[in-house]
């Protein structure tokens, strides 16, 4: 008999995942099973795979697969999304909930509209800007002036261009290319040239970025394992704080993604960086394995 894996389909500004319910279900091979899943023509179709399991530490655990069958350390779309599945589902009765990720517990919470989880502020953390964690090498010899414990608007030549690239990590790594003319990208050829980068042994995320005004930028992303999406909640915080770095925007800010918007504000006070944004079911079904 086929076995048939119960699932939920959601997405945050577009950022779609399926979702399994690790407290009833049983996933033997992710990555193997983010790959069919995920594929638009011969499966449900999505961005990736997010298991919501038990956690020793936190009130659940999230473990994350990108299309491509690779596992990341953390999406910032899937925690709201994951927050929304554990409050309907009754898996928690809270309105603020700790998460367990790759990249560290994160604090969900949890926003309403008539009665129902509509979204969720996250508590995403301190970015890290140290080039050795996020992990970003470099070089030998640093221009004049630049910083050696941060990796801000350095110059990086991808396919025969030079960018000014600046790294962060949101427990996962990010390039954000601040320019002109983001709609006109060629981004499934651009994209995997910055991904696969000799500079960043883990792959990279890319965020490329035009500043529309001091509280507010657009932004489209080529995910490291999944190629263009229509958001990245972890590069939407990279390129806020990029764009606080380079002096391009204030710490409060709304980043525009071809999904939708979402908030971010870096605070001061505790250096950590707070996204906003709704998070959707989209339909419920059942995978035959």
């Amino acid at each position: 008999m086929v076995a048939g894996l119960h699932f939920t389909k959601m997405q945050g500004i577009g950022n779609d995942y399926v979702y399994v319910n690790g407290f009833e279900e049983r996933v033997d091979n992710p990555g193997e099973l983010a790959k069919r899943i995920s594929d638009r023509h011969f499966g449900v179709g999505s961005d990736g795979l997010v298991l919501i399991l038990p956690s020793g530490v936190a009130d659940l655990r999230m473990r994350m697969f990108n299309a491509d069958g690779s596992e990341a350390e953390m999406c910032g779309n899937a925690t709201r999304c994951v927050g929304k599945y554990a409050r309907d589902h009754g898996i928690v009765n809270k309105d603020v909930i700790r998460l367990e990720t790759a990249a560290g517990i994160k604090i969900i919470r949890l926003l309403f509209e008539a009665g129902e989880v509509c979204g969720a502020t996250v508590d995403m953390g301190e970015p890290v800007l140290a080039p050795d964690r996020i992990p970003v090498l470099v070089a030998p010899a640093l221009t004049e002036g630049e910083d050696p414990q941060r990796f801000i608007a350095r110059p990086v030549e991808v396919g025969g261009r030079t960018y000014a690239i600046t790294a962060v990590s949101m427990g996962n790594p990010h390039a954000v290319v601040f320019m002109d003319g983001i709609d006109d990208l060629d981004l499934p050829k651009l994209g995997p040239k910055f991904e696969h980068h000799p500079i960043f042994p883990k792959r990279t995320n890319t965020e490329f970025v035009e500043v529309a005004s001091s509280d507010k930028i657009r932004m489209r992303v080529w995910e490291r394992g999944a190629g263009e999406t229509l958001a990245c909640g972890t590069g939407a915080c990279a390129a806020a704080v990029a764009s606080v770095l380079n002096g391009h925007t204030g710490r409060s800010l709304d980043v525009e993604l071809k999904g939708g918007v979402l908030h971010i504000d870096w605070d001061k006070s505790d250096g950590h960086v707070y996204m906003t944004g709704g998070a959707v079911t989209v339909f419920d079904g059942v995978y035959f394995i």
